[in-house]
């Protein structure tokens, strides 16, 4: 039996000395099982899990997904890439089912980055070689994504390699039309919908219904990036829905594999799929498509459909919320900021990012998982499952109340 020690050796040898670092002050602590809202680490610990950057809306191994996965690994897991595969087709059919109008085309891949990568193949097949995108967004790390993921410490090692992307001011429409410019036909605007990695900011009233006007108007492609906040996550299916959004492409993720198999996707019009349509080997992958993932995303579609979770996640926000906000206003109301966010979406703004690490660390003594953000160091968020019962809110808040006094000492 491999020990934790072991674990922790062989991480930091083989997977990097700051993953093995990062492990170590989390307390060196070895996930062994999960199931619904809990988590378990090889020593008997009971954790509740409110991380997962927005993996977990269904919680972990959802029966129902777990069920579909399993029957499909047993019959068919991975296709031939030739011959038609039913899995794929009834995986697109459920998507388009729910996606907004107008979106009719399915590109399937694994991690959100690589929906990115072919939002930006389309738009490249379109001539639209003036990407934009906004200052603090995130779409991913892989070449093509990161030159508009907005985080010089990301992009810094591999200038060279990145293509020339427009960063904006996020929520500023002004300066989103000056950068599109009269003629916005050579160009294409990548926009999240709540900036997640960001720090779950939410962008002032009309600017998104906006945004969409400026590209309609000035010919410009609109990506739309709903792979944190999409399928429920904000309460709605689409956090686009509140704006009436109606993208060239619409991205999606995390939440899409319910949490047990990897993967994304990338919804486009006719029109802005029609290089993809005419050529099948324009943008490829092996993997793309594969049944064992299909199975995952056609039944964590139905599964939310049918049990309504998306009006669940809205819901859980509805009481979470009030109830967050009067702890911490009681609490630490100098060293916790503000708390933001939608549904089961919620960012927690700390004055500095070492009171939003000694946060963490709190939390985590308590044995409630939480997610720091990628592009905002004193942000740290919070994506509970929709799947919460009573007792597993009564755990966050009485964990938070915690941390908060803790860290209201280290600011007074």
């Amino acid at each position: 039996m491999t020990t934790d020690s072991v674990v922790l050796e062989r991480t930091t040898r083989h997977l990097g000395r700051a993953r093995g670092q990062l492990g170590k002050l989390l307390g060196g602590l070895v996930e062994e099982r999960s199931e619904g809202t809990r988590l378990w680490t090889t020593d008997g610990l009971e954790f509740l899990n409110c991380g997962g950057y927005g993996v977990f809306l269904l919680g972990a191994r959802h029966p129902r997904v777990v069920e579909a996965v399993t029957e499909q690994l047993r019959r068919h897991p991975v296709g031939t890439r030739g011959l038609l595969e039913p899995a794929a087709a009834d995986a697109a059919a459920e998507l388009v089912r729910i996606a907004p109008e107008g979106l009719e085309r399915v590109y399937f891949a694994g991690a959100g980055t690589e929906a990115t990568e072919a939002a930006l193949k389309m738009a490249a097949t379109q001539g639209r070689t003036r990407i934009i995108g906004a200052a603090g967004g995130y779409h991913g790390k892989t070449l093509g994504a990161l030159a508009l993921t907005a985080n010089d410490t990301y992009q810094a090692p591999f200038r060279g390699l990145l293509h020339e992307a427009i960063r904006v001011p996020y929520g500023d429409a002004a300066a989103l039309a000056a950068a599109i410019g009269p003629d916005g036909s050579d160009a294409c605007v990548f926009l999240e919908p709540i900036q997640g990695e960001g720090g779950v900011v939410v962008p002032p009233p009309g600017y998104l219904a906006e945004a969409q006007r400026l590209c309609r108007e000035r010919g410009a492609m609109f990506v739309l990036d709903e792979i944190m906040t999409g399928l429920g996550r904000t309460g709605t299916w689409w956090r686009g829905e509140v704006d009436g959004l109606r993208p060239d492409v619409l991205l999606v993720g995390k939440s899409l594999g319910g949490g047990v198999v990897p993967v994304s996707a990338a919804l486009a019009t006719p029109a802005a799929f029609a290089a993809f349509d005419a050529d099948l080997c324009l943008h490829t992958s092996t993997f793309s498509a594969a049944p064992l993932g299909m199975a995952a995303a056609a039944e964590t579609l139905r599964t939310l459909r049918e049990q309504d979770l998306v009006a669940a996640s809205d819901a859980l926000g509805r009481r979470l919320l009030p109830q967050l906000t009067a702890i911490r206003d009681r609490a630490c109301p100098e060293g916790l900021v503000e708390i933001r966010g939608a549904g089961t979406l919620f960012g927690l703004q700390f004055a500095d990012g070492a009171l939003a690490g000694e946060f963490l660390l709190e939390m985590i003594d308590s044995r409630v998982v939480v997610n720091h953000s990628l592009n905002a160091g004193p942000v740290l968020r919070l994506t509970p499952p929709t799947t919460f019962a009573p007792e597993d809110e009564a755990w966050l808040l009485e964990a938070f109340d915690k941390a908060c006094t803790h860290i209201a000492a280290h600011v007074s």
